[in-house]
């Protein structure tokens, strides 16, 4: 019988059952992370990269440096497991056998000795490659048809994490590129973290997770608010897609870089944590100022990052300058950010119908940047007021 001679009812119920399968399908997509059994991103990862400091503009003392700062600065402690090689550590062209090579100028000692070295700290060395055949500086091959070899040479050097860039590459789409990498490391004998840094080219949260263990959701960040802030918003549309396993990531953090004011910072920490971004710190951790280390140091913002239900915040009301964005907590508890993007100070008020806790709750607040639990109790709402390119960041807990 042809579909125009069903009668109506039964014509509604194939496009019901059709909508149904479509659904499902989808669903079970997202909840299978082939990848992801690595068991490498329960949480967002943390550490250090080195890109945003120091560009091309490295070499393994400092990054040896840069390992022992994480741990006497207590960093280490507090989450901060990765030191990260970008761009720039190999030679321009690889060796007889087809192998990537060390730059013997910058890294005389090789990758191996240097994985060795982080690795006898209690900490995970990361490197950069491109889905490309060079990467973005153009000072190095990319892996663009070397991803079973280079991800084995990557292993056996004691190799932790991949960020694995997107330029140069031969037109073909990231998704077809992106997956070659993927069984490449899945084979390579040693888990490894893969970060997809593909820009948020093809909207990668829509299907990184059978790819990688973050994906890139924005382009390159800059040393400003209004970068930094652009980042937070492109990355917010995509805040259902993340979860343990598999991380939205709006770019390193550039905290201490010295583009943004104190509050500016702040602004940034907080948005990155509710939003269960990577917290990679992007400044130089041997000469971290006081003012930097109270940032990127305060364990009460990083607990929310890090929070095992594992939850991204996004905004649940935005009014002109003024939003708040929230996120659930493990506990029934609730993080919230109250944001003024305005040019003047603003009163705030955070609405429980907004942020998820039932209506007429009573609610303990606690203050994450202040480091104090509000002797006042809330019920229905929280208002307060905020500066300026400024937030206040809470804990709520209902009790009643």
């Amino acid at each position: 019988m042809e579909a125009s001679s069903l009668p109506p009812c039964s014509i509604t119920f194939l496009l019901l059952l059709l909508l149904t399968i479509t659904v499902t399908v989808n669903a079970d997509s997202l909840s299978r992370r082939a990848l992801l059994a690595n068991g490498l991103a329960a949480t967002p990862p943390m550490g250090w990269n080195s890109w945003n400091h120091f560009n091309c503009f490295i070499d393994e003392k400092m990054i040896k440096e840069t390992a022992d700062a994480l741990i006497s600065t207590g960093l280490a402690n507090l989450g901060y497991k990765f030191v990260n090689i970008d761009d720039c550590w190999a030679e321009i062209s690889r060796d007889d056998k087809g192998n990537l090579v060390p730059k013997n100028s910058t890294f005389p000692s090789g990758l191996k000795a240097l994985a060795d070295y982080v690795h006898s700290k209690g900490l995970k060395l990361g490197i950069y490659s491109d889905a490309g055949y060079f990467t973005c500086s153009n000072k190095m091959p990319g892996s663009l048809g070397h991803e079973e070899q280079d991800a084995k040479t990557f292993a056996s050097w004691g190799i932790d994490y991949l960020k694995y860039d997107n330029c140069n590459n031969d037109g073909s789409k990231p998704l077809v590129r992106y997956p070659v990498m993927t069984r490449a490391l899945m084979n390579a004998g040693r888990p490894i973290f893969f970060s997809l840094c593909e820009w948020g080219d093809m909207h990668p949260a829509l299907w990184g997770a059978s790819v990688g263990n973050s994906w890139r959701t924005t382009n390159d960040i800059a040393d400003n608010w209004d970068s930094m802030i652009s980042r937070a918003d492109q990355n917010e549309v995509y805040a259902d897609y993340a979860r343990p396993g598999g991380w939205n990531d709006p770019d390193m953090l550039e905290i201490g870089n010295g583009g943004m004011t104190k509050d500016e910072y702040i602004v940034h920490f907080s948005l990155w944590a509710v939003s269960k971004a990577p917290l990679l710190i992007g400044c130089d951790v041997r000469n971290v100022s006081k003012e930097t280390m109270e940032i990127i140091s305060n364990k009460e913002v990083i607990d929310v990052n890090q929070d095992k239900l594992g939850v991204q915040g996004k905004k649940v009301r935005m009014e002109g300058d003024l939003e708040v964005w929230a996120g659930a907590l493990s506990g029934y508890r609730v993080a919230v950010v109250l944001l003024n993007r305005g040019a003047v100070r603003r009163v705030m008020t955070a609405r429980w119908d907004d942020i998820g806790i039932p209506p007429s709750s009573t609610v303990i607040a606690r203050d994450l940047w202040q480091h104090k639990t509000l002797k006042q109790r809330f019920v229905d709402i929280l208002t307060a007021t905020v500066d300026s390119h400024a937030c206040k960041m809470y804990i709520l807990k209902p009790i009643s």
